[in-house]
């Protein structure tokens, strides 16, 4: 049985310790506000508790050396980051340090079962020779997921996941507490710990991977809207007009702008011949995605960059009203297809910055995240650690 923190003052004292570090514990008392009596009589109870242990004395202060605390050193979270065509998983300390992170490709639309079994494979490649239990998972899916009961609800690029036990499943493998969130939502929660937000409350993550999806940061939380959909803005109609969606509606953002529509129009203009680069890959290689575009987008290729531009204009569009409703400290871009980089970037800025208000673009930065592969798997194991240490 996972421990668990018993009164808000111990579980406040976790989450210090999580995102600064080991402290003193003279620092910990005044940042939490607590007596010397009371913090010690926590600290105590954590200690019995296993989450936290105790690493020598910290400098003088001018009196009295106070000792050190940190969190338990084995405590280990995972982080499993299910993508339209990989899996990325990662094994954690406490502190929320990547201590392994593999990944595979893999198709989402093989269904739960077969997706889930590749995933515990490979946390099974990761903690090979550990001895220590697992404390919490944390999944991350490339789909709606209901707030309420942490399922997928109706993922338009997933069959056979709807409502499928993801959290129910994995508890049973593991013996631990699990949580599933939006693929989009863990990023952010990455950016938020360990990425360029660490010290903004409010911004937006746009994840463009093989969807698209905004990951909405309020006061320092997730905002998910009341049944677990905001953000969805892969399916924001950019035209009345346009190519046919997953979703089965057309002209939606992604459907202009994902992974599967650009290697769609890598692959027409590859046949057309009207890119001779994208054209000799496809001999070479038989398909094309993203990644196609991106090298040929690199190498000078004028349709290619043409491309990119397109899609990077079509998504400031929609950024841009983002933008001048909400009005984030912050906006990173990130996902597979953020790999075009500062051609797609540049894009974006030029979009927003010129159809949103001065007020709201003024002081906003707009960047790629430079967390890559590992902001899901961190921003899931913040999750459920987020979970284990709460009160019950």
């Amino acid at each position: 049985m996972t421990a668990r923190p018993e009164n808000p003052h111990q579980a406040r004292l976790l989450r210090l310790l999580r995102q600064d570090g080991a402290r003193s514990r003279a620092e910990l008392g005044e940042v939490a506000r607590l007596s010397p009596s009371k913090l010690a009589l926590e600290l105590d109870r954590l200690t019995k508790l296993g989450l936290i242990e105790t690493g020598g004395l910290a400098a003088s202060r001018g009196g009295r050396r106070s000792g050190i605390v940190r969190i338990a050193s084995h405590l280990r979270f995972v982080g499993i980051d299910v993508g339209a065509t990989s899996i990325d998983v990662g094994v954690t300390n406490g502190q929320l340090e990547v201590l392994g992170h593999l990944s595979r490709p893999a198709d989402v639309r093989d269904g739960p079962e077969a997706v889930l079994e590749q995933a515990l494979d490979l946390v099974g490649k990761l903690l090979t020779g550990e001895t220590t239990e697992i404390h919490g998972v944390g999944v991350g899916v490339p789909g709606p997921v209901s707030f309420l009961d942490r399922t997928p609800v109706s993922p338009p690029i997933m069959p056979g996941w709807d409502r499928f036990p993801v959290r129910e499943t994995l508890s049973r493998e593991f013996g631990c507490p699990v949580l599933v969130d939006n693929d989009v939502n863990i990023m952010a929660l990455g950016e938020l710990h360990a990425g360029l937000a660490r010290s903004v409350g409010d911004f937006l993550l746009v994840k463009i991977g093989t969807g698209i999806g905004c990951g909405i940061v309020v006061d320092g939380e997730i905002y998910r809207g009341v049944t677990g959909s905001a953000g969805d803005i892969g399916h924001i109609r950019v035209s009345d007009e346009g190519p046919v969606c997953t979703c089965g509606n057309t002209g939606c953002l992604e459907a202009y702008f994902g992974g599967a529509a650009l290697a769609r129009d890598a692959m027409a203009a590859a046949e057309s011949g009207e890119s001779p680069f994208l054209a000799e890959r496809l001999t070479h290689e038989g398909t094309l995605t993203a990644e196609d575009v991106a090298a040929a987008a690199a190498s000078g290729d004028a349709t290619a960059v043409r491309m990119v531009r397109e899609g990077g204009r079509h998504v400031g569009l929609v950024l841009a009203s983002l933008v001048s409703f909400f009005n984030p400290g912050l906006v990173i871009i990130g996902g597979g297809v953020a790999g075009l980089g500062h051609t797609l970037l540049a894009e974006i800025r030029s979009v927003v910055y010129q159809r949103s208000l001065p007020l709201a673009t003024g002081n906003l930065p707009i960047v790629l995240s430079e967390l890559g592969e590992t902001a899901g798997i961190v921003g899931a194991t913040r999750l459920i650690s987020d979970h284990v240490f709460s009160v019950e």
